[in-house]
């Protein structure tokens, strides 16, 4: 018997044809029924009203003159066109006059065109408020503040290092070397300079031997040395108000917290961990996996983050389907580029040398496929990922041949981006 199942791909779906004798189960997260009482609107004004551990936004705003509000860019699916109208409206309660710069926080993502600011934000706010983006390629845009404690230069970009008032908005999910996204990632990697963002990333690899760092991890914050960077670098900011927002598995806002830059973040954190759990009984020998449509999927570099997750679920030397349609091939334009190094043999001291994240993410991909047997239905040219032994298919008949999928296990993951399988005894949140 055939049980059909539907999968997100980019802005659609595909169906998904398995075996119903193969199938162990259909991993749906939490967050599908995660559904609040209360409309985004009034989940918004909520967390306004109600910071955690700071006055008010419109309190913090009286007397602040210059404000930053900095925001997502287009790899974070943050709805931001529910969200400015109110938070700029907040500020300008308490101070009708402030100057108000949008900072899009980048880190070290490409530049959000135009086009993508009036999908994210709509056409009022491109129109009629100042918006820039953050250039961490681009020396002249930041400032030196001070060392941070693992040694990095915190340079910050000039328009935030000048406000009175500084606002951030972003969204909350596991993440595979901050531990959690959002918060005092906004900070540090989001509106930092290049050197600093790679100095913190450099952290993701182990000092001793070639491989990630195993202090690092989803949900991992103690004695986690990026996490402790970044908490640090946000800690310098003045009069910093934070918005964290949780979504669920169809991107929708869930929940909202704000307020002070670590507790209400780790409020909202303890949130995410608890919907993002799934238990299962025993790890399988298949797992298929959507990164949950776009934008997750915009590249094998985004992608990262699910395969990461499902990690928990999936036996070694098992099989991953990601269903991924990566329009932008690997994201970063160097993140091919890489390959060479690696068939060269020298990859290790490249890194070492010139640490860039996505030549880091590139590795932590070839170091996976190497845990497990990864195939890919996809956009991606199959002559791209073959070097990283990563296999790639357009046809969806030809990815389930070469899967061998008879008699095995199988677990179907539709949102992989927000479902992280438990199996108790062997746990990553426990190790």
């Amino acid at each position: 018997m055939i049980r059909t199942i539907s999968i997100p791909y980019y802005t659609s779906s595909m169906d998904l044809h398995v075996e119903e004798k193969n199938l162990k189960t259909v991993i749906t997260a939490k967050t599908e029924d995660y559904v609040p009482e209360k409309s985004p609107k009034e989940l918004i004004e909520d967390a306004l009203e109600h910071p955690i551990g700071t006055p008010k936004l419109s309190e913090l705003a009286k007397g602040k003159n210059k404000v930053v509000l900095v925001t997502s860019d287009h790899t974070r699916a943050v709805p931001s066109r529910l969200t400015l109208p109110i938070l700029l409206k907040e500020i300008r309660k308490g101070n009708p006059d402030a100057d108000i710069i949008i900072l899009i926080a980048t880190g070290l993502h490409r530049e959000t065109t135009e086009e993508e600011q009036r999908r994210m934000f709509g056409d009022d706010i491109v129109d009629h408020e100042k918006i820039s983006v953050n250039h961490a390629f681009q020396n002249e845009e930041f400032a030196f503040v001070r060392e941070l404690p693992s040694g990095a230069e915190l340079w910050v970009n000039r328009l935030a290092l000048g406000c009175d008032l500084l606002v951030t908005e972003g969204f909350i999910e596991p993440h595979f070397f901050a531990g959690f996204s959002g918060g005092r990632k906004s900070i540090l990697p989001g509106i930092r300079g290049r050197e600093t963002i790679f100095h913190n990333h450099a952290f993701s690899l182990d000092a001793a031997q070639l491989r990630s760092n195993p202090a690092i991890g989803n949900g991992v914050l103690k004695g986690n040395p990026l996490h402790e960077d970044m908490c640090e670098a946000a800690g310098l900011v003045k009069n910093l108000f934070i918005v964290n927002l949780v979504m669920n598995a169809q991107m929708q806002l869930a929940a909202i917290l704000s307020g002070h830059y670590l507790t209400s973040w780790e409020a909202a954190c303890r949130m995410v961990d608890r919907i993002y759990q799934v238990d299962v009984p025993e790890k399988a020998d298949v797992i298929v996996a959507s990164c949950g449509g776009f934008p997750k999927d915009i590249s094998l570099y985004q992608g990262t983050k699910t395969i990461d997750n499902i990690e928990s679920g999936l036996k070694p030397g098992g099989t991953l389907i990601l269903i991924i349609e990566a329009r932008e091939g690997g994201g970063p334009a160097e993140y091919f580029d890489w390959a060479k190094d690696l068939v060269a043999g020298t990859i290790e001291r490249r890194l070492r040398e010139h640490f860039t994240v996505a030549g880091y993410i590139f590795f932590l991909n070839c170091e996976q496929a190497q845990r497990y047997n990864i195939l890919l239905y996809s956009s991606i040219a199959p002559e791209d990922v073959a070097p990283m032994g990563i296999k790639a298919f357009s046809d969806v008949n030809a990815l389930l041949d070469a899967a061998q999928l008879e008699g095995k296990s199988i677990y179907v993951i539709p949102n992989g981006s927000t479902v992280i399988p438990h199996v108790k005894e062997a746990s990553k949140h426990e190790a």
